[in-house]
């Protein structure tokens, strides 16, 4: 019986997996698929020609106190199905790991990074295909898709490379359309000043599909960092809203002063005045004009809440009234698990 010994150097030379490795693992199979067989002998070896393919199953042949004396071919009679069938699930399996070690090896330095696909054909309803780099597959499952976002085969989009791992079912690449990471990698890639290390992002809160706020801040006098992000008439800014779907971003200046941090961060509300009531505790209290009440909560508490986020602060909002009063109308919480995905720099 024989291995077809063309197959296995087309893998060899195609895949870059060794010969001599593919051998090695079908002669551990088929000594393993030997010795479940009836009357098989414990001491036997299995021998493949490397030129011709030809199987044998060597076995030792003992005296009667158990000292080996010679060899002979103990091998069975319908072995060759089974050296065939061996021999074809070691190739797919090597096949598997030696695209599986290209996927890991390529895109190991890709997590955390945007990286540029094209969406393919999904299987699953509930995740979609993304061909990414030399033709790999990503997949975007659904709880890392933005609300509202939908995907059509042919479609070019960027996205947040999450993890790149190993499973069951092989080397898997997990994109996000929700990270925050991706709000700051596309800006890295629109503003010169933040790839030149002259504009650094400080912090960033993000409900997808509806609202960011980003704080930035210049590493040398002169720069202006906000400006710098929204770009000449807008163009930086809108192209990064362009990429996230019409999601709105509000470009705050950050600020090693609590009380100006909480103020920038509650834009485009205007805020009269801030008082800190702990730095340790990280409380704060903004008074608002009248007007400006309404702006600075947000939507169903959408600015005041992401305003919270971004400065990790728990801040109370209070309108100004004409007499002087102050009413208290709401208090926004950091939520639990703010830190988890906020891209929160240390503060200097």
């Amino acid at each position: 019986m024989e291995i077809d010994m063309t197959a296995l150097r087309m893998v060899e030379q195609e895949k870059g997996v060794s010969l001599d490795r593919l051998v090695d693992a079908i002669e551990e199979a088929l000594l393993k698929a030997y010795h479940n067989l009836p009357g098989a002998i414990s001491q036997a070896r299995i021998e493949i020609d490397k030129k011709t393919g030809s199987v044998a199953v060597i076995a030792t042949e003992e005296d009667e106190e158990g000292n080996p004396i010679g060899e002979f071919d103990d091998t069975p009679k319908n072995f060759g199905r089974i050296a065939q069938t061996t021999a074809r699930s070691i190739i797919i399996a090597r096949l598997r790991d030696a695209d599986d070690q290209k996927v890991l090896g390529d895109f190991a330095s890709q997590k955390g990074q945007v990286v540029t696909g094209v969406v393919d054909q999904s299987r699953d309803g509930r995740i979609t295909i993304v061909k990414v780099g030399d033709d790999f597959e990503a997949v975007l499952p659904d709880s890392e898709k933005a609300p509202g976002e939908t995907y059509r085969h042919g479609d070019r989009i960027r996205a947040f490379v999450v993890n790149v791992e190993r499973t069951e079912k092989g080397a898997r690449i997990t994109l996000s359309r929700t990270h925050p990471g991706l709000v700051s990698g596309l800006f890295e890639r629109e503003v010169p000043e933040i790839q030149q290390g002259l504009v650094k992002i400080k912090s960033i809160a993000r409900e997808a599909g509806h609202r960011t706020k980003i704080a930035v801040a210049p590493t040398r006098d002169g720069i202006n960092a906000k400006g710098a992000c929204i770009g000449p008439m807008g163009a930086r800014v809108r192209a990064v809203m362009n990429e996230l779907g019409g999601e709105k971003i509000d470009i705050v200046d950050w600020s090693a002063d609590p009380a100006r941090y909480v103020a920038n961060a509650l834009s485009p509300a205007r805020v009269a005045r801030v008082v800190v009531h702990s730095i340790d505790n990280r409380t704060a209290t903004a008074i608002v004009p009248d007007f400006q009440l309404s702006l600075a909560i947000g939507k169903e508490g959408q600015n005041a809440r992401l305003a919270a986020r971004l400065t990790e602060f728990h801040i109370d909002i209070h309108s100004d009234t004409e007499n002087g009063e102050e009413a208290d109308v709401s208090r926004t919480s950091m939520p639990d698990d703010v830190t988890s995905r906020s891209c929160v720099d240390d503060e200097e």
